[in-house]
């Protein structure tokens, strides 16, 4: 049995990133970067006015009030290109381009325009280069913006437009393949029979795993039966790059997804890990270079597995920077138990103090199977190995889920 961390190491040495694609900008949002984004003009292009006014010489206004003659006007999108001399004023909108001459701009409310909006009266003296944005101060032609691995968000997706980028080059999204296994499952469309219960794994983990990036094919359900699953992770195989099954890991009677597995020629990299839920869990990759993931059954452990484990492979096979859950600190609201033996990730709720400390409220919850109980949840709390109770106060590491 080996430790989380040993864990997650194995499955990011297996997980390589998929080749680069190129898609246009408006296809382009939560992907990730494959390439740096360099920026191909100055920003701003020219020096720029912060606001509606005048654009002036600070030394005519060093003593007020002076007026100055009014010889144009600049607004975004149609400058004012010509010299200005000493004692003259150009009207300037916000946005607009300063012209050659002046070095600084008084806002509209501190002028008064004369002689029927001929000249102007400067009611203030301004400093130099006041309210100018100078060309190039916020980014340098040629300078690094993002980086590959980004996501693009909203935000990138304004830098891209502004830089020219119509398409962009992205890690591509990893095809998945979700099956569940159990002849105690049946379709959520069905009626349970006796000793029945819905599927509901496969949900989670198509949720789970397209909020990470993946393109996912939902199989039929497997049951128990080690000649179908090895149907269903051969096909699979042949068009997906992970395949992640949930069910069937455990060493009871009915648990064929490691039989499967090896009876296809996989190579099987753990199948037991020290954690709380989800102890048994199978990586593996087949033959063809597929990898596999064999999830325990209960739900709540495969909320747990995938985010820890599965959710890694498919963020470090789009070339992301980050492919961990982010961890942080916060104030364990209640008392908590952990074991000895296995390091726990325990469902939680995180809210704000009044003073701005991260807070963390374990969830009551009735185990691995109570999914009703971790549909609330907002991030897991980690209990190291070894901590058999931590108590209300104390600062913990938690982990934020996906949305």
């Amino acid at each position: 049995m080996i430790s989380v961390d040993e864990a997650i190491r194995i499955v990011q040495a297996h997980s390589r990133p998929l080749p680069t694609e190129s898609v246009g900008l408006t296809h382009a949002r939560n992907r990730f970067l494959a390439e740096d984004v360099t920026a191909d003009s100055d920003l701003p292009p020219f020096d720029r006015s912060q606001m509606d006014g005048y654009a002036i010489r600070a030394a005519d206004v060093s003593h007020v009030r002076v007026s100055l003659r009014i010889v144009g006007e600049s607004a975004a999108g149609r400058g004012w290109h010509q010299q200005m001399q000493a004692g003259e004023a150009v009207r300037i909108m916000t946005g607009a381009p300063v012209p050659e001459g002046a070095d600084s701009v008084q806002q509209v409310e501190l002028t008064r325009e004369l002689e029927g909006g001929n000249a102007v009266e400067v009611l203030q003296p301004v400093v130099q280069g006041r309210s100018i944005v100078t060309r190039g101060s916020e980014i340098k032609a040629g300078q690094i913006i993002l980086r590959a691995g980004e996501t693009i968000g909203a935000g990138a997706m304004a830098v891209l437009a502004s830089f020219g980028y119509a398409r962009v080059k992205v890690g591509r999204r990893p095809r998945v393949s979700v099956v569940a296994t159990g002849s105690e499952l049946v379709g959520v469309a069905d009626k349970p029979g006796q000793d029945q219960i819905r599927d509901s794994n496969n949900y989670s983990i198509r949720a789970y795993a397209e909020s990470a990036g993946a393109q996912v094919e939902q199989l039929p359900l497997a049951g128990d039966d080690t000649e179908l699953l090895k149907r269903q992770f051969a096909e699979a195989a042949t068009r997906s790059d992970i395949v992640i099954s949930s069910g069937g890991v455990s060493v009871g009677v009915y648990d064929f997804t490691k039989a499967a597995l090896k009876e296809l020629g996989a190579e099987i990299f753990f199948e037991r890990v020290a954690l709380r839920p989800g102890k048994p869990i199978v990586f593996a990759r087949l033959p063809n270079g597929t990898l596999v993931f064999g999830l325990p059954g209960n739900p709540v452990s495969v909320s747990v597995t995938f985010n820890l484990f599965a959710r890694t492979t498919i963020l470090a096979m789009q070339g992301a920077q980050a492919t961990e859950l982010q961890k942080e600190t916060a104030a364990l609201t209640k008392d908590l138990k952990g074991t000895q033996d296995r390091e726990s990730y325990l469902p939680a709720e995180l809210s704000t103090s009044s003073d701005g400390r991260l807070l963390a409220s374990p969830l009551k919850w009735g185990g691995s199977s109570d999914f009703i109980a971790f549909a609330h949840a907002t991030a897991l709390i980690i209990v190291p190995k070894g901590s058999e109770r931590l108590e209300a106060g104390a600062t913990v590491q938690v982990m934020r889920l996906p949305a």
